[in-house]
């Protein structure tokens, strides 16, 4: 079950945006495993004090995403992670690569960066297939 969702009111990113966010992290990371219920969009409204049309949002996105799935009259789950999107990783490698363009632009070393792409993504408790 979800126990923190956290919305900068600061933050220029919309709030459905940053809940998405967060839930999606809370996936990709294992803290929200496959099959697992969502707390409802009522049930988080209430507890964070957001806009249920906002919330439905977010949701909405994460199903579109393929991160959750949606049974009438009994909530939203955590989806099983897709096989193969190719679209998706061809995607998120770019922006892999636009970081690192980016970094190195700064003066970043690259040994620097192979670095901190194995301390941080890489570790052990994030399972990757």
């Amino acid at each position: 079950m979800i126990t923190i969702i956290v919305v900068d009111l600061r933050n220029p990113k919309p709030i459905y945006e940053q809940i998405r966010d967060n839930i999606k992290h809370l996936i990709v990371t294992g803290a929200l495993k496959q099959d697992e219920k969502l707390p409802s969009i009522r049930e988080l409204s209430l507890t964070t004090s957001i806009n249920p049309n906002t919330i439905q949002k977010a949701f909405r996105e994460l199903e579109t995403e393929g991160y959750v799935y949606t049974v009438p009259g009994r909530g939203s789950f955590v989806a099983p992670p897709p096989k193969n999107n190719p679209d998706r990783i061809n995607e998120l490698f770019q922006t892999i690569k636009s970081a690192a363009d980016e970094l190195i632009f700064l003066g970043t070393a690259q040994e620097k960066i192979t670095e901190f792409i194995r301390e941080t993504c890489f570790k052990e408790d994030i399972k990757h297939d």
